[in-house]
C-alpha cells in the first residue's frame, strides 16, 4: 500500500474508482451493518419487550433517530474545527462500540443508556467518512457522483446483512435452535459490536493511503494546546450522555431540542458566509434548497424504521416469491438489496448520459426522485386490495413497492452527499455534510410523527381495519410526494442558476 501520497497524486487516479474509495467503502460497509442492524430492531422491541404502545413507540423511535442524524452536524463541527475527520471517525466508532456492547449486555434495563453511545458515535463517524469520499475528487472530476454511488453501495450491503440478520435473530427466524429465546435480542445487538470493531480496525489499517486527507485543522497549534482541545472534545463527549438519555427517554423533549437545533445550524451558517464570496454564497444557497427538500423525502422514506415495521410485522405474509422470509427482516433490507443491485448500474448511466451531454442536472435528480417514492408508496397503499380476511397482505407486492423507492432513492441520497462536497468551500464541508445529515434529523423526526398519526388512528381497530388506515396514509404520503417532485422540477432553471459550474 502507497504511504505519504500527496492530494494531487490521490485525485489524479486512473480508471473509474480511487482505491482510497475501496477501504472507506469497507470500512463504512461494517459500519451500517451496526446502525441499521439496530434501527431495524428499535419499535419492534419498544412494543414486544419495553411494552410501549404503537403510537409512543413511532413517537420514541422519531426522536431516538432524529437524535442520532442531528449529532451528525455537531460531529461534523468539531471535526472542521478540532478533531480532523480522522480523529472524529475513531473516537465516533469507539463510543458506538461501547453503545452496542451495553445494549448486549441488557438491552431492556440499558435500552437508552445504550442508545445514547450510538447516538454520540454516529455523530462523530457517519458525516466525516462521507466528507473523505468527497475529498478524494477533484472539484470538476464528473467521476464523483459514480463514486459516490458505488460508496452508496456499500452502505447498503451493510445494511442489507445488519437490516435482515439482526431483527431475524430477535424474532427467532434465523439460529433460533442455536441461540436460546432469553438471549435473542442480547446476540442481535451483540452481532452490532462485532461488526464495529472490524469497520475500526478496517480504517485504522489503511488511512494511511489517505494521505493528508482528515488530518488535524489545528496543526498550526502547539501539540500541547492541540491535544487539550481534542482532549476537552472528547470529555464533554461523555459529559453529555447523561443529557443524551434524559432527552431521548422522555420524546416530549425532542420538540424543544428540533426547534433549537435547526434555527441554530442555519444562523451559524449564516454567521460563516460572511468569510465567502458572493459566488460561493449562492452555492450554499443552492445547498440549502437540497437540504430542505431531503427533509420531507427521508420523512416519507423512514417510515420503514417505524410505521412499515409495524405493518409488515402484522400485516404482510411471510413469504417472496414462495420463499419463507421475515416480513421485518424484508422491510429492513430490501431496499438496501435493491441499491446494491443498481446503484452501480445507475452511476454508469450517470456517466454515460455526462459524456453525451444529456445527464440530468442534480435538481431534476432530486426532482425525478420523489417521484419515484411517490410510486412505491402508491404501491404500499395498493396492497390493501390483495388481503385476506385477517389483513395479512402480500410481501411480494410490498417488495415491488421498495424495489421503485430504490430508484428514487439512488436519484437522491448519494448524490445528495455528492452535491455537498460540490457546493461547500473546503472549510465548510463537513458542517455542510452535517446539515445533511441534520436534515435527515428532521426527516426522522417527522416521520415518527406521521406513523404515530397512523397508528393512534388505528389504535382499537381489527387488523383488517389497520391494514386499510395504514394503507390510506401510504395513499396520502404518495400525493405528497409526487408534488414536491413537481415542484423540483419546475424550479430547477433558477436552482441551477444558483449552483453556477457546479453540476
Amino acid at each position: 500500500m502507497e504511504q505519504n501520497l500527496t492530494i494531487e497524486q490521490i485525485q489524479n487516479f486512473k480508471g473509474k474508482y480511487p482505491k482510497q474509495l475501496w477501504y472507506l467503502f469497507f470500512s463504512e460497509m461494517w459500519e451500517r451493518f451496526s446502525f441499521y442492524g439496530m434501527r431495524g430492531m428499535l419499535v419492534i422491541f419498544m412494543v414486544n419487550q419495553l411494552m410501549m404502545n404503537d403510537e409512543v413507540a413511532n413517537l420514541q423511535y422519531g426522536a431516538t433517530q432524529a437524535f442520532v442524524y442531528a449529532f451528525t452536524f455537531i460531529g461534523g463541527l468539531f471535526a472542521d474545527k478540532i478533531l480532523g475527520y480522522r480523529k472524529s471517525l475513531f473516537w465516533g466508532g469507539l463510543l458506538m462500540i461501547v453503545g452496542s456492547i451495553i445494549l448486549a449486555i441488557d438491552p431492556k434495563q440499558f435500552f437508552f443508556f445504550g442508545i445514547s453511545f450510538t447516538i454520540i458515535g454516529t455523530g462523530f463517524f457517519k458525516p466525516n467518512i462521507s466528507t473523505m469520499v468527497g475529498k478524494l475528487y477533484k472539484d470538476d472530476d464528473n467521476r464523483r457522483d459514480a463514486g459516490f454511488s458505488l460508496f452508496y453501495a456499500g452502505v447498503n450491503l451493510g445494511a442489507l446483512i445488519g437490516g435482515y440478520l439482526c431483527i431475524a435473530v430477535a424474532n427467532g427466524s434465523m439460529f433460533s435452535s442455536i441461540i436460546p429465546e432469553h438471549l435473542r435480542w442480547n446476540f442481535a445487538f451483540g452481532f452490532a459490536a462485532i461488526v464495529m470493531v472490524i469497520s475500526l480496525l478496517t480504517f485504522v489499517q489503511t488511512q494511511k493511503s489517505l494521505g493528508e486527507i482528515g488530518i488535524s485543522p489545528l496543526l498550526d497549534l502547539t501539540d500541547s494546546k492541540r491535544k487539550t482541545y481534542e482532549y476537552l472534545t472528547y470529555i464533554g463527549s461523555i459529559v453529555i450522555i447523561p443529557i443524551i438519555i434524559l432527552l431521548v427517554s422522555n420524546s416530549q423533549y425532542t420538540d424543544i431540542f428540533m426547534f433549537i437545533i435547526g434555527p441554530c445550524s442555519i444562523l451559524y451558517l449564516a454567521y460563516e458566509m460572511r468569510n465567502f464570496s458572493l459566488a460561493d454564497n449562492k452555492k450554499l444557497v443552492a445547498a440549502l434548497v437540497f437540504i430542505i427538500f431531503s427533509i420531507f423525502f427521508w420523512a416519507f422514506f423512514e417510515q420503514s424504521g417505524g410505521s412499515l415495521s409495524l405493518f409488515a410485522a402484522n400485516n404482510l405474509n411471510k413469504t417472496v416469491l414462495g420463499i419463507p422470509l421475515d416480513p421485518n427482516g424484508v422491510n429492513n433490507s430490501a431496499n438496501s438489496l435493491f441499491v446494491i443491485i443498481f446503484a452501480a448500474l445507475i452511476g454508469m448511466a450517470w456517466l454515460w448520459m455526462s459524456k453525451r451531454k444529456i445527464e440530468p442536472n442534480t435538481i431534476v435528480k432530486f426532482g425525478l426522485g420523489f417521484l419515484f417514492l411517490s410510486g412505491g408508496f402508491y404501491v404500499f397503499y395498493y396492497t390493501k386490495f390483495f388481503a385476506d380476511a385477517n389483513g395479512v397482505t402480500s410481501l411480494d407486492l410490498f417488495t415491488f413497492g421498495w424495489f421503485i423507492i430504490t430508484f428514487g432513492e439512488l436519484c437522491l441520497s448519494p448524490i445528495g452527499m455528492s452535491i455537498m462536497t460540490k457546493l461547500s468551500p473546503a472549510k465548510l464541508q463537513a458542517v455542510m455534510m452535517g446539515m445533511w445529515f441534520l436534515a435527515s434529523a428532521y426527516g426522522q423526526y417527522f416521520a415518527g410523527l406521521l406513523g404515530a398519526n397512523i397508528a393512534s388512528a388505528s389504535e382499537h381497530a381489527t387488523n383488517l381495519e389497520k391494514l386499510s388506515i395504514y394503507a390510506d396514509g401510504y395513499k396520502q404520503l404518495a400525493i405528497y410526494a409526487l408534488i414536491a417532485g413537481v415542484i423540483l422540477i419546475l424550479i430547477s432553471p433558477l436552482v441551477k442558476k444558483l449552483m453556477q459550474e457546479v453540476k
